[in-house]
């Protein structure tokens, strides 16, 4: 089980691409996995045969645990089939004793494999207690932030180690779990009754990994945050005819399609260095106004929502942009993102126009002060004010955009001033590409 970032400790090992015989290829994607940051196709590190698979799918371990055996010996004996050292992980956070990471980074081994030796418990001191309370830096710092006490935490992790999951869990569930207990019990249910009952004929189905964890993290991000949304109707008719002028000779050049979001994104970077705090985020008592301007773009899935980040997106031009958005859209739908690539997000864009939404209140990203959301561009009659001061009833091409901020940093003067900008910027377009 490769280590997918600095603050991830486990990963669940979702499909295997290839089985036992198979013949693999260097760097070639041999099985599929989800973290609480990404699903990714992990590719092997060696060429051979698949000999041996460990874990099977379904199974969450810790990082470097062996997950399979890769033969690089013609002619070497292949396991008929999996082996049971790791045990599955329930629905319901029950873990059976947790396998020692053994191997190489890579997760293939070529040699014979020992037995992991049970983890000694020597009272709140052992080996065990000082697993569960090793926790990954974000979470240290989102239990700092609220007062949370780690140590008397039950975490669903390797060892009851307390991940970034479960403690977004207990933030969203209002209430104080007691001790021993798995954050995966659903601590509302005394507060807001018993969970509903499947009918007859009902089709019941467990929630996929990344529905869980997008179920855990907007519910803690509506919770953390004091929501507020504007609306603004902006004209995006000049926008419309640049892209038009540009559109085919563009795309001609690079291949690439150019939509009306590079313009957006440009704009909205524009209107953020006039408006800081629309790019920052609330850290306990203090206010973190972050230097770069790295915008997340909700993508929509078959699966699920991810949010692929443009890091330093204020040093791209109009087709750094575009090529970009385009690279990290078709690599979010091939699931080959990093996980480097959907973190960082300092301010973040969703586009539920593009199915026919014409306004919502999307929810903020725990860490982030605003997201925007964009409406379906339709043409609309608008009464405009022509040269000579007469009024005009004109087609033009429009579209309502909604900013959702966290009231506690960003007053609503500030969230209306800034989307007054973006709507001057976008309507008032530079010819020349940028």
């Amino acid at each position: 089980m490769p280590q997918m970032g600095e603050s991830i400790a486990e990963g669940t090992l979702s499909k295997w691409l290839k089985k036992v015989g198979d013949e693999v290829k260097r760097d070639e994607p041999i099985f599929e996995i989800s973290t609480d940051k990404v699903d990714a196709e992990i590719p092997s590190p060696v060429a051979g045969v698949l000999a041996e698979v460990i874990v099977t799918e379904g199974q969450t371990v810790a990082v470097q645990t062996v997950v399979a055996r890769i033969e690089t010996e013609k002619g070497a004996a292949i396991a008929a089939a999996p082996s049971p050292s790791v045990p599955a992980v329930a629905a319901a956070g029950e873990r059976g004793p947790p396998p020692k990471p053994q191997g190489t980074p890579e997760a293939v081994a070529v040699s014979h494999r020992s037995p992991a030796p049970a983890i000694a418990t020597t009272g709140g001191n052992g080996l065990e207690e000082r697993l569960r309370t090793k926790s990954s830096p974000l979470v240290r710092k989102i239990a700092a932030e609220h007062g949370i006490e780690i140590a008397q935490m039950q975490g669903t992790g390797i060892a009851g180690r307390v991940t970034k999951r479960d403690i977004e869990s207990y933030l969203a569930s209002g209430a104080t779990a007691a001790p021993g207990r798995s954050m995966h019990t659903p601590l509302g249910v005394e507060q807001y009754g018993p969970a509903p009952e499947p009918w007859a004929g009902d089709r019941v189905e467990p929630m996929t990994k990344i529905r869980a964890l997008t179920s855990d993290h907007m519910v803690a991000a509506r919770r953390s945050a004091a929501h507020v949304t504007s609306f603004f109707e902006i004209d995006l008719t000049r926008v419309g005819r640049l892209r038009q002028k540009a559109r085919a000779q563009f795309e001609a050049e690079t291949g690439q399609k150019l939509t009306y979001l590079p313009y957006i994104i440009s704009a909205v970077v524009d209107s953020l260095k006039q408006f800081p705090v629309l790019n920052a985020a609330v850290s306990g008592t203090s206010i973190i106004y972050r230097k770069p301007y790295n915008i997340g773009i909700a993508v929509a899935l078959d699966w699920g929502l991810i949010v692929p980040v443009i890091k330093n997106a204020n040093d791209l031009s109009l087709s750094g942009l575009t090529k970009t958005l385009n690279d990290l859209a078709e690599r979010a739908r091939t699931k080959r993102l990093k996980p480097e690539e959907v973190q960082g997000a300092t301010f973040t864009i969703t586009n539920p126009g593009v199915f026919g939404s014409l306004a919502g209140t999307p929810i903020i990203p725990l860490g982030t002060s605003a997201i925007l959301g964009l409406g379906a561009i339709e043409k609309r009659p608008k009464v405009i004010t022509g040269a000579d001061g007469e009024d005009t009833i004109a087609i033009r091409t429009c579209a309502y955009f909604s900013l959702s901020f966290d009231h506690r940093i960003v007053d609503g003067a500030d969230a209306d001033k800034f989307l007054a900008s973006l709507k001057k910027g976008l309507e008032s377009f530079p010819d020349a590409a940028r």
